[in-house]
């Protein structure tokens, strides 16, 4: 007899890259969940997937169990929503993926007031440092920069400005910048964020310019430090260490404060606009269109 956890299981392996992938996405171990597989698919008498030494894939079978599976785990879980009275008495789990600097700023506030006005939803915020495109386990992702190739629909939260910055002691004994290539002669601190060639920046000067001046300038800088966490990088300029390109929501406080100074400020730096990724309206919960209605009364 197939139970809902082995439809949970087949679900999981359908989206994760790996079996290590789809356990954590269960929270429990790989050896119990290959335990798991090996015991469903001796219920059904059929080999659901292949194992190798670098991944999973689920046999057509497989695939075509995972298909029925998750169309099934949909209807399980719409119908707690299809019999409640009103929206007020909202349950389940709505589970949201976020940066860690965004999410801890900016989501956990809204999801408070979510909370507060849905007592029955449990809510989860599960922030990583790239929670775009490993989202198979999530109803809503926050993510910052542009999305390609989605078949989820993107909400803008924020336009997020990138700024150019360095703390004042950097600069009483570096100099300031003039121009972008100017950076080649200074310490620059990179953030390592997927894929993305952190050294290389690019500059536009928006407006009219004056005879000679460019409008485009990229410049390949020199990592004097690097890190994949965005709060380092803004701290280590903070203390001097050199300069950091950040997001305007990160970087604000600190140049309020006076701990970092903008640099370049009649130049652009590519903006990262921070955008909310939700299923398309046919697959959209009602967990999910409340969600979106809290973010409208920010």
């Amino acid at each position: 007899m197939v139970r809902v956890e082995d439809l949970e299981l087949i679900a999981a392996l359908a989206q994760a890259p790996s079996l290590s992938g789809a356990a954590r996405a269960l929270n429990v171990t790989p050896p119990a969940l290959s335990m798991r597989l090996r015991k469903l698919e001796t219920t059904l008498g059929l080999a659901l997937a292949v194992r190798t030494a670098r991944r999973l894939s689920l046999t057509p079978a497989g695939e075509r169990f995972a298909a029925e599976a998750s169309v099934l785990l949909a209807q399980l879980q719409a119908l707690p929503e299809s019999l409640q009275r009103d929206d007020n008495s909202l349950t389940g789990t709505l589970r949201i993926a976020a940066p860690f600097g965004y999410g801890r700023r900016h989501i956990a506030p809204v999801l408070a007031r979510l909370a507060q006005r849905y007592p029955g939803l449990r809510v989860q915020l599960d922030l990583r440092e790239t929670p775009w495109p490993d989202h198979h386990d999530a109803d809503a992702v926050v993510h910052i920069g542009a999305v390609r190739d989605s078949s989820w629909v993107a909400r803008r939260l924020a336009a997020n400005e990138r700024w150019l910055c360095a703390s004042p002691q950097y600069l009483q004994e570096f100099g300031m910048p003039r121009e972008p290539r100017d950076l080649l002669h200074h310490r620059c601190i990179c953030i390592r964020e997927n894929d993305e060639d952190v050294t290389l920046w690019r500059f536009r000067r928006p407006g009219r310019r004056t005879a000679g001046q460019k409008a485009f300038e990229t410049v390949r800088v020199t990592a004097a430090y690097v890190s994949n966490d965005g709060n380092v990088a803004r701290a280590w300029a903070e203390q001097g260490l050199g300069m950091v390109v950040r997001s305007q929501w990160d970087a604000e406080a600190a140049v309020a404060r006076g701990t970092l100074v903008r640099v370049l400020p009649t130049w652009q730096l590519e903006s990262a606009p921070v955008i909310l990724l939700v299923p398309g309206r046919k697959g959209r919960s009602a967990r999910v269109k409340a969600l979106l209605a809290c973010f409208d009364d920010a």
